[in-house]
């Protein structure tokens, strides 16, 4: 009996240690999985907030996780889905407002100089809004959804962390800004009565974004909006100029009440400046097709397609910059770094990896990201892109700087290492001269470089000891 007692008391103490060793793996992994969940939320930007919500259509915004760094501009990034036949109602913002029309067509109007400029917008067209220009978007494809991405970088605060709209057009649902003043204000700066004041400041209800559909019954708001769009420019830009013409009030009688004190209503919105020659004026601000422009580099692995102050002048400015990447399957925008900007990147298509370091030299971040996705990659951070093996990768994307960055790239033919390879790199790396040389030089591809093959293809091919390999700590991760 003593026996079996004592193999029973070491079989307990053993299950007893088994457990304890369980707990403490799976407590190990927890708190891996922690950190490297906390590092992935410095650079995937997963806060993402609906800011509108209408049968009509949703606006969504990503705030930047920059508080880790400081003097990092605030940029956020939009989205925004409309509806077939809808309007986003005019309103300006408190930021710089850069659109990329990923999917559709749209029609932007919008303030320039005192000037309703209107730009018809399709797909890869990038377009700027200065902030505090009031502005109006319309989805004019038929039967399409509009899809717009957008940067909207704040230049001042004013007690609020992100960006803020003030509705020019609204009721009840937005409030126009100009429902804020007192009725007997409003209606001696509009020269109308009070009840007519109250009436247009409460009949708007459908939200920011509504629908212009004709099936909506008379009475819908959007009936006013509906009318004012489907005029002809110049009968628009007629409107706006006659609506500022007090003395001729008389003569608009004839029209329905409500349209009649909205034109009133634009009249002191937009001014008495207006004016609808020459609409292609080389002086008005343009859009810029992001599709359009020949890539700035290419190969059978991919390019890439940068757009700065140079190439659209209206990005002066704003200080943004744009780019597009395209990568085949399996194939890897070489290590780099952005020495003047940080870099805002959203998924467009396929799915792929990005790798991050740390300035001490340690893995960052090593995560998938797919269609939709939002990362950021902070000035100087090394990283790359790395497409997955089942189709192609595209992501685009805005950087802080609108002028020509210069990514120093720290793997390939146009690297880093290439310029300076010699006996000083090479004591760095405590490897021979000749080492280096071959290492260096086994990559002839440059930028965007090809599918990796097996560490045996390698070590065979390149004839190097296999210690020389993982020398290069960068080399070694891939």
């Amino acid at each position: 009996m003593g026996r079996i007692a004592s193999a029973l008391l070491l079989l307990v103490l053993a299950l007893c240690c088994a457990v304890a060793m369980v707990k403490g793996y799976n407590h190990h992994e927890s708190g891996e999985g922690g950190e490297r969940r906390e590092r992935e939320r410095m650079f995937l930007l997963r806060d993402m907030k609906r800011i509108v919500r209408t049968d009509a259509g949703e606006m969504k915004v990503v705030r930047s996780s920059h508080g880790w760094i400081s003097d990092m501009p605030n940029i956020h990034v939009g989205f925004v889905t409309m509806e077939p036949d809808s309007l986003f109602v005019p309103q300006y913002l408190d930021s710089d407002l850069i659109l990329f029309i990923r999917r559709g067509e749209a029609r932007v109007g919008s303030l320039y100089r005192d000037e309703l400029i209107e730009k018809r917008l399709n797909c890869g067209d990038v377009y700027r809004i200065p902030a505090g220009s009031t502005f109006y978007l319309v989805n004019t494809a038929d039967g399409q959804q509009l899809h717009v991405i957008c940067s909207m970088e704040k230049f001042d605060s004013i007690g609020w962390g992100t960006f803020r709209s003030f509705f020019i057009g609204g009721g009840s649902n937005p409030t126009s800004i100009l429902a804020g003043f007192e009725r007997s204000t409003l209606s001696t700066a509009l020269n109308v009565s009070e009840s007519q004041v109250s009436q247009i400041m409460t009949r708007q209800k459908s939200g920011p974004i509504i629908s212009l559909s004709n099936s909506h019954s008379d009475s819908h708001p959007s009936r006013v909006w509906t009318q004012f769009l489907e005029m002809k420019h110049y009968e628009r830009v007629k409107c706006l100029k006659r609506m500022v013409q007090v003395h001729e009030e008389a003569n608009e009688q004839d029209e329905e009440p409500i349209m009649w004190l909205f034109r009133k209503l634009l009249g002191s919105v937009f001014g008495n400046q207006v004016s609808g020659k020459d609409e292609e004026r080389s002086s008005r601000p343009d859009s810029y097709n992001l599709f359009d422009r020949k890539p700035d580099f290419e190969n059978d692995y991919g390019s890439s397609v940068t757009v700065d102050q140079s190439a659209y002048s209206p990005l002066r400015q704003s200080g943004v910059g744009l780019y597009l990447v395209n990568l085949t399957a399996g194939s890897m925008m070489a290590p780099h770094l952005n020495p003047t900007a940080t870099e805002y990147g959203i998924v467009l298509r396929g799915s792929g990896r990005i790798q991050v370091v740390f300035p001490n030299g340690t893995l960052a971040m090593n995560a998938k990201v797919s269609e939709g996705d939002v990362f950021m990659i902070p000035r100087y951070f090394p990283f790359c892109q790395i497409a997955s093996h089942s189709g192609p990768f595209e992501f685009f994307g805005f950087t802080t700087s609108a002028r020509r960055n210069r990514p120093q790239f720290l793997v390939g033919s146009n690297s880093v290492l290439q310029s300076m390879k010699g006996p000083a790199l090479a004591a760095a790396f405590g490897v021979s001269e000749e080492r280096l040389e071959r290492i260096v030089n086994a990559q002839s591809e440059s930028t965007i470089l090809p599918s990796g093959s097996s560490e045996e293809e390698k070590v065979k091919n390149e004839r190097i000891e296999p210690e020389a390999i993982w020398s290069f700590g960068f080399l070694s991760n891939k």
